[in-house]
Protein backbone atom coordinates (compact mmCIF):
# COMPACT_ATOMS: atom_id res chain seq x y z
CA UNK A 1 0.00 0.00 0.00
CA UNK A 2 1.42 3.32 -0.70
CA UNK A 3 2.02 6.25 1.84
CA UNK A 4 0.38 9.88 1.96
CA UNK A 5 3.27 12.22 3.09
CA UNK A 6 2.08 15.53 4.04
CA UNK A 7 5.81 16.94 3.51
CA UNK A 8 5.93 20.75 3.92
CA UNK A 9 7.66 23.66 5.28
CA UNK A 10 6.60 25.39 8.70
CA UNK A 11 7.78 27.82 10.80
CA UNK A 12 8.47 27.39 14.53
CA UNK A 13 4.93 28.69 15.13
CA UNK A 14 3.44 26.22 13.15
CA UNK A 15 2.48 28.39 10.05
CA UNK A 16 2.94 26.79 6.34
CA UNK A 17 2.10 30.80 5.03
CA UNK A 18 1.26 34.24 6.06
CA UNK A 19 -2.26 35.15 5.93
CA UNK A 20 -2.61 36.54 2.41
CA UNK A 21 -0.66 32.60 1.38
CA UNK A 22 2.31 34.45 0.33
CA UNK A 23 6.11 32.57 2.04
CA UNK A 24 8.51 35.27 1.72
CA UNK A 25 10.60 34.62 4.95
CA UNK A 26 11.32 30.71 4.56
CA UNK A 27 15.20 30.09 3.56
CA UNK A 28 14.90 29.88 -0.51
CA UNK A 29 18.40 28.90 -1.15
CA UNK A 30 20.61 25.86 0.93
CA UNK A 31 20.95 22.26 0.96
CA UNK A 32 17.35 21.47 2.34
CA UNK A 33 15.96 22.57 -0.97
CA UNK A 34 18.79 20.48 -2.82
CA UNK A 35 17.61 17.36 -0.46
CA UNK A 36 13.44 18.28 -0.92
CA UNK A 37 13.82 18.28 -5.15
CA UNK A 38 15.75 15.03 -4.81
CA UNK A 39 13.18 13.79 -2.41
CA UNK A 40 10.33 14.13 -4.82
CA UNK A 41 11.21 10.94 -6.91
CA UNK A 42 10.08 9.04 -4.07
CA UNK A 43 6.21 10.43 -5.35
CA UNK A 44 4.44 9.85 -8.65
CA UNK A 45 1.18 11.55 -7.40
CA UNK A 46 0.74 15.11 -5.76
CA UNK A 47 -2.36 16.05 -3.88
CA UNK A 48 -2.89 20.19 -3.53
CA UNK A 49 -5.75 22.43 -1.92
CA UNK A 50 -7.07 25.10 -4.12
CA UNK A 51 -5.27 27.84 -2.71
CA UNK A 52 -2.12 25.87 -2.99
CA UNK A 53 -2.08 25.26 -6.52
CA UNK A 54 -3.06 29.27 -6.89
CA UNK A 55 0.18 30.02 -5.12
CA UNK A 56 1.68 28.44 -8.43
CA UNK A 57 -0.49 29.60 -10.70
CA UNK A 58 0.25 33.39 -9.55
CA UNK A 59 3.80 33.03 -10.97
CA UNK A 60 2.31 31.37 -13.84
CA UNK A 61 3.11 27.75 -13.11
CA UNK A 62 0.32 25.52 -14.21
CA UNK A 63 1.75 21.84 -14.29
CA UNK A 64 4.45 22.31 -10.86
CA UNK A 65 4.94 18.78 -10.80
CA UNK A 66 5.26 17.56 -14.34
CA UNK A 67 6.68 14.01 -13.06
CA UNK A 68 3.61 12.85 -11.36
CA UNK A 69 -0.26 12.46 -11.65
CA UNK A 70 -1.58 15.86 -10.01
CA UNK A 71 -5.04 16.40 -8.18
CA UNK A 72 -6.12 19.86 -6.83
CA UNK A 73 -9.24 19.44 -4.59
CA UNK A 74 -11.77 22.72 -5.56
CA UNK A 75 -15.18 23.64 -4.58
CA UNK A 76 -14.68 26.42 -6.41
CA UNK A 77 -12.53 26.34 -9.39
CA UNK A 78 -14.50 24.82 -12.70
CA UNK A 79 -11.91 24.18 -15.19
CA UNK A 80 -8.74 23.06 -14.61
CA UNK A 81 -5.97 25.45 -16.34
CA UNK A 82 -3.43 22.63 -17.65
CA UNK A 83 -5.05 19.54 -18.78
CA UNK A 84 -2.01 17.36 -16.46
CA UNK A 85 -4.10 18.50 -13.02
CA UNK A 86 -7.08 16.68 -12.33
CA UNK A 87 -9.28 18.66 -10.23
CA UNK A 88 -11.65 17.35 -7.76
CA UNK A 89 -14.77 18.53 -5.92
CA UNK A 90 -16.05 15.75 -3.73
CA UNK A 91 -15.56 12.28 -2.65
CA UNK A 92 -12.21 13.34 -1.91
CA UNK A 93 -11.42 10.86 0.95
CA UNK A 94 -13.04 7.98 -1.28
CA UNK A 95 -9.83 8.92 -3.84
CA UNK A 96 -7.25 9.15 -1.36
CA UNK A 97 -8.26 5.44 -0.63
CA UNK A 98 -8.08 4.43 -3.87
CA UNK A 99 -5.09 6.08 -4.59
CA UNK A 100 -3.47 4.44 -1.61
CA UNK A 101 -4.32 1.00 -2.95
CA UNK A 102 -3.14 1.61 -6.16
CA UNK A 103 0.49 0.33 -6.60
CA UNK A 104 3.40 2.72 -7.14
CA UNK A 105 5.09 5.41 -5.28
CA UNK A 106 4.08 7.16 -2.25
CA UNK A 107 1.86 10.12 -2.37
CA UNK A 108 3.00 13.45 -1.85
CA UNK A 109 0.38 15.77 0.19
CA UNK A 110 1.51 19.44 -0.72
CA UNK A 111 -1.03 21.74 1.03
CA UNK A 112 -2.64 23.01 2.39
CA UNK A 113 -3.99 22.89 5.41
CA UNK A 114 -7.65 22.58 5.28
CA UNK A 115 -6.83 19.31 3.31
CA UNK A 116 -4.51 17.96 5.50
CA UNK A 117 -7.21 18.46 8.48
CA UNK A 118 -9.95 16.68 6.31
CA UNK A 119 -7.38 13.83 5.41
CA UNK A 120 -6.04 13.47 9.24
CA UNK A 121 -9.28 12.95 10.41
CA UNK A 122 -9.95 10.65 7.84
CA UNK A 123 -6.76 8.33 9.35
CA UNK A 124 -5.25 8.85 5.42
CA UNK A 125 -2.28 10.59 6.71
CA UNK A 126 0.97 7.87 7.21
CA UNK A 127 3.78 10.04 7.34
CA UNK A 128 3.89 13.91 8.29
CA UNK A 129 7.38 15.42 7.40
CA UNK A 130 7.80 19.16 8.20
CA UNK A 131 10.88 21.28 7.08
CA UNK A 132 10.69 23.57 9.81
CA UNK A 133 12.05 26.88 9.55
CA UNK A 134 14.35 29.33 11.36
CA UNK A 135 11.80 32.05 11.78
CA UNK A 136 8.67 33.19 13.36
CA UNK A 137 5.58 34.57 11.40
CA UNK A 138 3.41 35.62 14.33
CA UNK A 139 -0.21 34.77 12.14
CA UNK A 140 -0.46 33.01 9.13
CA UNK A 141 -1.99 29.54 7.57
CA UNK A 142 -1.64 26.97 10.29
CA UNK A 143 -0.12 23.83 9.38
CA UNK A 144 -3.58 22.04 10.57
CA UNK A 145 -6.66 24.55 9.92
CA UNK A 146 -9.33 23.86 12.65
CA UNK A 147 -9.73 21.53 15.50
CA UNK A 148 -7.64 17.89 14.62
CA UNK A 149 -7.60 14.84 16.65
CA UNK A 150 -5.22 13.92 19.73
CA UNK A 151 -2.34 12.18 17.42
CA UNK A 152 0.44 9.91 18.58
CA UNK A 153 3.55 10.75 16.04
CA UNK A 154 6.69 8.79 16.03
CA UNK A 155 10.07 9.96 15.54
CA UNK A 156 11.42 8.34 12.42
CA UNK A 157 14.42 10.65 11.18
CA UNK A 158 15.55 14.07 11.20
CA UNK A 159 18.78 16.31 9.85
CA UNK A 160 19.57 19.55 10.54
CA UNK A 161 20.77 21.88 7.53
CA UNK A 162 23.16 24.60 7.84
CA UNK A 163 20.26 27.22 6.95
CA UNK A 164 19.08 26.24 10.40
CA UNK A 165 16.38 24.35 8.66
CA UNK A 166 15.17 21.28 10.58
CA UNK A 167 13.96 18.35 8.50
CA UNK A 168 11.79 16.16 11.24
CA UNK A 169 10.11 12.83 9.43
CA UNK A 170 7.54 11.24 11.95
CA UNK A 171 4.94 8.23 11.30
CA UNK A 172 0.98 8.96 12.32
CA UNK A 173 -0.10 5.95 14.71
CA UNK A 174 -3.51 5.35 13.74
Amino acid sequence: MRKLKYYVACTIDGFIAHEDHTIDGFPSEGEHITDYLESLKQFDVVLMGRRTYEFGLKLGVTNPYPAMKQYVFSRTMKESPDENVELVSDNIAELVRKLKNETGKDIYLCGGADLATMLLGENLIDEIILKLSPVLFGSGIPLFSGVIKQTALEHTDSKIYASGVLLLHYRVKN
